[in-house]
């Protein structure tokens, strides 16, 4: 087929619906990566939490999104898609305003309670969890069979966009305004979004596949997946890889600011990762298509892993800045295949479930990556003044993920069928 005719179907392809909520989700991803990329250093530096506290609560923020995502699924599909992501926006823009609000005056006499704080960092959890299934299911309903592929490259595209320009918005205004502003320019973009949806978008035809989960369906579905415990073994090793993972966003920012430069621009710096995601997805895809699927997810992890070393060898800005690049490397290589793999180690029948659960490693790890960062900065940096050491133990962490993938491909032995690229 020309390009020519490609284009055609293209053009053609794609429902408007498909167009507005993959632009919606370009708007989500750039708010939340704007909010993420600042709130470390904002509840530590700004709301004056101590750092194993500030690093627990900003890892609760990224964590509780891909626990909720198995609810928000069933959800989005009793309301409708066009009314879930009317909420999921209105909730969002109300949970940014918030989260830049925690430090203004009126908000004073509860600035301290720490359970009030919590809820707010929950609700854009609340908002993402409905807004993701919404986008994914109008991409599988709103594109015709032929560019239904080009349609989740499209919504990936998208994704990474938002989080390369996201850290970018939060350096800028954090620069010429406050970190405050940061929030509110992201509530401003997610309720723009709530209008869009209200104005543009329209409930796309149910094609005949397969209904979200109902919520007992989904508990009946979660408890076979814990059933199964080879599954439930990767799951959890592989949570190693995203508690060293989300170090970039929890604790890397304090570390850099505190230990290498204090002027250092941490919010632009977390632009590097999505914007190598962006420049290299086709090549990597190229040059590890005859990898088989657990070799990428374990080469993949052990670039990413061994990332951190780059900074604890050379305190420099230049070295956090490679330390992200070789991370995100990692997750090229990786990424892909990870899916794949799930993907054959589901029993038949089941591909759905379990494809479903395949986010839990990502909860897991950004809710202990809080915990265990912070403790370990804390440690290292603010006890032992060695923060160095902090890096190394990090880098220690992920090798023993490797090492346990490792053992694990060689003890547990899926069958074939299930291994195979």
């Amino acid at each position: 087929m020309g390009f020519a005719e490609r284009w055609a179907e293209v053009r053609t392809g794609f429902e408007r619906s498909f167009w507005v909520a993959n632009v919606s989700e370009l708007f989500e991803r750039f708010s939340y990566y704007a909010a993420f990329a600042v709130l470390a250093r904002y509840l530590h530096e700004v709301l004056l939490f101590p750092t194993e506290q500030a690093t627990q609560l900003t890892g609760m923020f990224g964590g509780l999104v891909w626990f909720l995502a198995i609810l928000g699924g069933a959800t989005a599909d009793r309301l409708g898609f066009r009314r879930a992501l009317s909420v999921a926006y209105l909730i969002l823009a109300i949970a940014y305003f918030s989260m830049g609000s925690l430090n203004a005056a009126w908000f004073g006499p509860l600035r301290g309670a720490l359970p009030l704080v919590t809820v707010v960092l929950i609700l854009p959890a609340l908002g993402v969890s409905m807004v993701k299934p919404c986008v994914v299911g109008t991409t599988a309903r709103a594109a015709s069979e032929n560019v239904r592929s080009t349609g989740y490259s499209i919504y990936y595209t998208l994704v990474n966009i938002g989080g390369f320009l996201g850290p970018i918005m939060a350096s800028q205004v954090k620069q010429h305004m406050s970190s405050e502003n940061v929030f509110r320019v992201a509530a401003a973009s997610v309720f723009l979004m709530f209008f869009a949806v209200l104005a543009f978008f329209r409930e796309p035809q149910k094609s005949g596949e397969t209904q979200t989960a109902s919520f007992t369906e989904t508990g009946r579905n979660f408890l076979k997946v814990c059933a199964n415990p080879k599954f439930m073994i990767f799951l959890l090793i592989f949570s190693g890889y995203w508690i060293v993972y989300w170090q970039e966003f929890i604790t890397l920012p304090i570390y850099v600011h505190d230990y290498v430069s204090a002027g250092a621009d941490t919010e632009r710096m977390l632009s590097t990762g999505p914007l190598v995601v962006i420049a290299l997805t086709v090549a990597f895809s190229v040059l590890t298509q005859k990898m088989t699927a657990f070799r990428a997810v374990l080469l993949g992890t052990l670039v990413s892993m061994v990332a951190f070393a780059i900074l604890a060898l050379h305190a420099s800005i230049a070295a956090a800045y490679a330390t992200l690049v070789v991370i995100a490397v990692g997750e090229l290589i990786q990424a892909p295949r990870y899916y794949d793999y799930i993907s054959r180690l589901a029993p038949p029948g089941q591909q759905g479930t379990y494809m479903g659960f395949a986010f839990l490693p990502l909860g897991i790890g950004s809710l202990l990556a809080g915990r265990i960062g912070g403790a370990l900065l804390h440690r290292f940096g603010e006890v032992q003044h060695r923060p160095e050491l902090f890096l190394w133990a990090l880098t220690g962490i992920g090798l023993a993920t490797t090492i346990l993938l490792w053992v694990y491909d060689r003890v547990v032995k899926p069958s074939e069928n299930q291994v195979q690229s």
